[in-house]
């Protein structure tokens, strides 16, 4: 088939390794500015998790150079634009959407705060308090907050990289000194371990000159090679964690180990879940929710890991006055069928609708067009994925899916996190 899309994106290295890759966009109204370091909790080490997510916060802290603390984002929205960060396993990310006319003070903000940024005990003491107080507000005072930080013990030994979350240990930040993480930040927060997408109202002649002027001077580091985290088997004997908890309905998540988000029986992992889980049109929610009435819902996904172990997860609720162990099974018999059976091709037709349609409304927007960019560019190194990447999907057979669903989705080879009310 003809690519759905065909973003042109050019490819530039600085002498100081840093990476740009520019999709001009002259009908755009403004310039997405979006900036990946190839460093999240895959990269910390033993006893200090919870750094990546730590600068995510400690980024917007000021510089040595005269950015007040909390000033960045206030300048970015005195000028109009919008400003944020977000910390995964594999990677951080900083983020601006600015009019042209302000693209030379999100970029010099951006380097400001790469090379200079102002990482003082008193920076350090506050932002750790904030990192705690998120984690209480998310994790540990809210029903089924404990899921992620309990679903990756599960999957994951804990000396494995994905073997913790980003929000890191508490006990890690409070016993970090002041001189570990200054060291964290030299050793990953360099150009030559980031990756920056400009994309919008500027042309590739604009872009070179301006990323050059404002990061070019900036030293890269002498990182060591970053290591790929170790493949891991398939789940044997369905390692179980049970937790009763004050939640206001049993829950059940199923995880498998699989390959890596870029693989090609991920995304026929990727269609076999969405035929099952992806809206009222998925078997799981025709039958479980809405006939059967077993289930609040059914929702299924893959974690978009880049490393070597990934994992693909099912999630359901049980409808109150329901039997959880018939909703399991029920949903573990669905997967059965879908790998002896394989899907129709009405249903591979539909769920191959939704994702295009999903995802050329996704990259309408600069701002999310410039994050997919980045995504292909910083965990595969090859951006021009983006164009090609529906067309991917679109050549996925039935045969591919059954057997996606047999070799990597077999009830056998699953573990589980269940939530079940506690019995008072």
């Amino acid at each position: 088939m003809t690519d759905p899309v065909s973003y042109e994106l050019v490819e530039h290295t600085l002498d100081n390794g840093l990476h740009l890759v520019v999709n001009p966009d002259p009908v755009a109204p403004g310039v997405a500015v979006n900036l990946w370091y190839q460093v999240g909790s895959r990269d910390e080490a033993v006893g200090r998790t919870g750094f990546a997510h730590l600068f995510e916060h400690l980024m917007f802290q000021g510089t040595w150079t005269g950015v007040a603390s909390g000033e960045h984002l206030a300048a970015i929205q005195a000028a109009g634009g919008t400003a944020n960060a977000t910390t995964s396993f594999d990677r951080t990310n900083y983020f601006e959407t600015v009019h042209p006319g302000a693209l030379e003070l999100a970029l010099w903000l951006e380097a400001q705060r790469m090379e200079h940024l102002l990482v003082d005990q008193t920076n350090l003491d506050t932002q750790r308090d904030v990192v705690k107080e998120e984690k209480r507000q998310r994790y540990d005072n809210v029903p089924y907050g404990e899921t992620l930080l309990e679903l990756f013990e599960l999957a994951y030994p804990t000396d494995h990289p994905y073997g913790h979350t980003p929000i890191g240990s508490m006990a890690d930040l409070d016993a970090a000194a002041l001189e570990d993480v200054q060291a964290f930040h030299d050793l990953h927060y360099s150009p030559d371990n980031a990756t920056l997408v400009l994309a919008g109202a500027i042309t590739l002649d604009q872009a070179v000159e301006v990323t050059t002027r404002h990061f070019g001077a900036i030293p890269a580091t002498d990182r060591p090679r970053r290591e790929a985290p170790g493949e891991l088997p398939t789940f044997v004997g369905n390692p179980t964690t049970t937790l009763e908890r004050d939640v206001p309905r049993d829950a059940t998540h199923l995880v498998w180990r699989i390959p890596t988000m870029d693989h090609p029986d991920t995304f026929a992992i990727d269609l076999a879940l969405d035929i099952l889980g992806q809206g009222q049109s998925g078997r799981w929610h025709r039958d479980l929710v809405m006939k059967r009435d077993l289930a609040e819902g059914v929702s299924a996904g893959t974690m978009g890991l880049a490393g070597a172990s990934n994992i693909a997860l099912v999630s359901s609720r049980t409808r109150e006055g329901r039997s959880t162990d018939e909703l399991d099974d029920a949903v573990l018999a669905h997967l059965d069928v879908l790998a002896a059976q394989g899907p129709s091709e009405e249903e591979m037709q539909r769920v191959m609708a939704q994702l295009e349609r999903s995802m050329l409304t996704q990259l309408a927007s600069i701002d999310s067009r410039a994050d997919e960019v980045n995504q292909w560019a910083s965990l595969t190194g090859d951006p021009s994925r983006l164009n090609r990447i529906l067309s991917e999907y679109a050549a996925i057979t039935p045969e591919q899916v059954q057997t996606a669903a047999r070799t990597w989705l077999s009830p056998d080879a699953r573990a589980t996190l269940a939530f079940r009310k506690e019995t008072r």
